[in-house]
């Protein structure tokens, strides 16, 4: 390309373009997500919110086929914040009834691709007949150790802290562990022991904050964040945060040098 030829503008590239320019040795491997702006795309259309959340499922049924196609073995979900129960009870219910029709109908693709459905947070707090169906797909499922959906419901980063500590404490008490724990251990406490820390982070609907997810697993984690609402978040837009994160030169506290996106691999 000479100085008078203009750059490329990946907004202008077709999605196959998109993915052609993916480097597979840059890929993460664990990818969380925080799935919002399902009200606001429903209200902008005029419909109720229960709308938007349907087509939400839709939007996170795509992006898992296409994270099955990219080889992109582990994804993390925000599905439902303890800040959620604050939502008036039929919202609630209407959720609830979503998730309980998601795992009917999906629980069989998790065996046809031997995926694990890993539920986490303070999973007593859901209905008995939500908590019931959550904990049969997750037995059903925790075999499978190659791709892992894990799905964070009535979750919150400082909760999931809280109860880690509390259960140190425990098995101090007992003599099971001793002070002072190391960083190794105390990830063993949390919900997510069996996994990597995330690569990427992507948060839709225009917001940048973390809003009490996966705080000690994101401390080196790279953040996007798209104004685009969850439910319009499809292929197209999964291919341009994976293509923003391979721009990142992660150095997990080093001086600049070509540092694997994979830490640890």
């Amino acid at each position: 390309m000479n100085a008078s030829t203009p750059p490329v503008i990946q907004s202008e590239l077709t999605e196959h373009e998109l993915q052609m320019s993916l480097d597979p040795d840059l890929m993460p491997r664990h990818v969380a997500i925080i799935m919002d702006g399902n009200g606001r795309w429903a209200s902008s259309r005029g419909l109720p919110r229960i709308a938007g959340h349907r087509e939400g499922l839709a939007a996170l049924r795509e992006v898992i086929n296409f994270f099955d196609e990219l080889q992109i073995p582990l994804l993390t979900i925000y599905a439902f914040s303890q800040e959620n129960w604050n939502r008036p009870r039929s919202e609630i219910s209407l959720l609830m009834t979503l998730l309980e029709q998601f795992l009917q109908k999906e629980r069989q693709t998790f065996h046809d691709r031997k995926m694990r459905f890993l539920p986490i947070g303070r999973l007593h707090a859901l209905p008995a007949s939500t908590r019931a169906l959550v904990h049969e797909v997750a037995e059903e499922t925790v075999h499978f150790t190659d791709r892992i959906l894990t799905v964070a419901l009535s979750y919150g980063g400082r909760s999931e802290i809280l109860d880690a500590v509390n259960e140190i404490l425990d098995d101090c008490h007992h003599g099971k562990v001793s002070s002072p724990i190391t960083e190794s251990q105390f990830e063993q406490y949390l919900a997510t022991a069996d996994l990597p820390d995330p690569d990427l982070l992507i948060r839709t609907s225009g917001e940048a904050r973390i809003s009490n997810f996966l705080l000690w697993q994101i401390a080196y984690t790279e953040l996007h964040f798209t104004k685009v609402l969850w439910p319009d978040f499809r292929r197209r837009e999964v291919l341009l945060a994976l293509l923003d994160y391979q721009k990142r030169e992660r150095r997990f506290g080093r001086v600049s040098q070509a540092v694997s996106p994979q830490r640890g691999l």
